[in-house]
Order: structure tokens, then C-alpha cells, then sequence
């Protein structure tokens, strides 16, 4: 009786990488107020007070600052939370996400 070959395994290579990265963007506008800048970025991003405080008067000065940089769901759901953030307080904070 001819043996038949049993439980043959193949091995597949995988390769990994690194998600790509988004920068989470706030731009300036005549209406938020600074400390409410320093807030949200705070809150949401969870830069230290002087953390915020620097990167709300980059922000002031230059017309917009860099909030973070993270994986795309990452980077929508802050730039989303913060808005929302904004809006509920009467602010119209524009932030925006766009690739590294």
C-alpha cells in the first residue's frame, strides 16, 4: 500500500510596516480665544501647559501649528473631537489632517 504524504506545511513571508502618519493641523483664526487653544490641545492631545502654550503662540504667529502626527483613525478622531469641542463652546477652530 503506497504511503500518502500528510500534514504538508508551507510557510508564507509576511511583511510589516509602519502605518503611514498624519499631521493634525490647527489653523488660526480672529475668534478662538488663546486659552481656549491651549485647552483642547491639552485635553486632546495632552501637550504639558507649556507644551500648549508654545505651540498655540506658533499657531498665533504663523497662522498654524502642528498638533501631533498619528496613524490616519487616530489623527480624524482628535482633529473630530476637538471640532466638536470647539463647536460646542461657539468657537469655529478649523483643524485639519493631512499626510506627513
Amino acid at each position: 500500500m503506497a504511503k500518502e504524504q500528510q500534514g504538508v506545511k508551507t510557510r508564507r513571508r509576511v511583511e510589516y510596516r509602519e502605518p503611514d502618519h498624519y499631521q493634525v493641523i490647527i489653523l488660526n483664526d480672529d475668534f478662538t480665544t488663546q486659552e481656549f487653544v491651549v485647552q483642547i490641545l491639552m485635553d486632546v492631545f495632552f501637550k504639558s501647559h507649556d507644551e500648549a502654550m508654545a505651540l498655540m503662540l506658533a499657531v498665533h504667529s504663523e497662522g498654524q501649528g502642528v498638533a501631533g502626527t498619528y496613524p490616519f483613525d487616530v489623527a480624524q478622531s482628535k482633529a473630530a473631537k476637538a471640532t466638536r469641542m470647539a463647536r460646542d463652546a461657539g468657537f469655529p477652530l478649523r483643524i485639519i489632517v493631512k499626510p506627513e
